[in-house]
């Protein structure tokens, strides 16, 4: 796949089924995410991969946020079962730094950009995946249990594995209408 057509071609896949990526894509999209912008090159991010029994874990982690939130029992069993929707999960992470010339803020868009690079390396090596956030990547309890710092960030989970169906390229967008030209 030629960059410019995986950079304008770019689709999240939410069906995704096995075989999840192998080590080497693993290797490359790990290559790929540490490629993000990095002021002072501080690589404010980390990546926790839940594989086979790490996904139940994960659901594990899921579960006591929602029991935590009073959620009821459906959407506690739900909460726990969302990481087995894919072969692999990857948490992406900002561990924020103290820094006097990289505020936290842009610490946290050279992680969101490694999760982009993430999920494009996925994506250019023939993967589905699909970057997911929600109040479960923003609950205390799961950043606490998943062992992030107060000042730390979920930035997302990325779902890869295969893709059930052909992914949907969805159509492109009035990008005009967000362009300003000054002159």
């Amino acid at each position: 796949m030629q960059a410019i057509e995986l950079l304008t071609t770019r689709s999240s896949m939410p069906r995704l089924v096995a075989p999840g990526p192998t080590n080497e894509q693993l290797q490359v999209m790990f290559q790929a995410a540490c490629r993000a912008p990095d002021h002072m090159a501080l690589m404010p991010y980390s990546f926790t991969l839940y594989q086979e029994q790490g996904r139940a874990k994960l659901g594990e982690v899921f579960a006591s946020a929602a029991k935590a939130r009073e959620l009821n029992e459906t959407q506690i069993a739900q909460a726990q079962e969302l990481p087995l929707r894919a072969p692999v999960v990857i948490m992406v992470a900002m561990r924020a730094q103290q820094h006097d010339k990289v505020p936290r803020d842009e610490q946290l868009a050279s992680a969101a950009c490694a999760s982009l690079l993430l999920q494009q390396a996925a994506f250019a090596q023939g993967l589905g995946a699909i970057w997911r956030t929600g109040w479960l990547a923003e609950d205390e309890v799961v950043k606490a249990q998943l062992g992030l710092a107060p000042a730390d960030a979920i930035v997302g989970f990325l779902y890869v594995g295969t893709p059930a169906v052909a992914t949907p390229i969805k159509p492109d967008k009035d990008w005009q209408s967000k362009v300003e030209i000054v002159e």
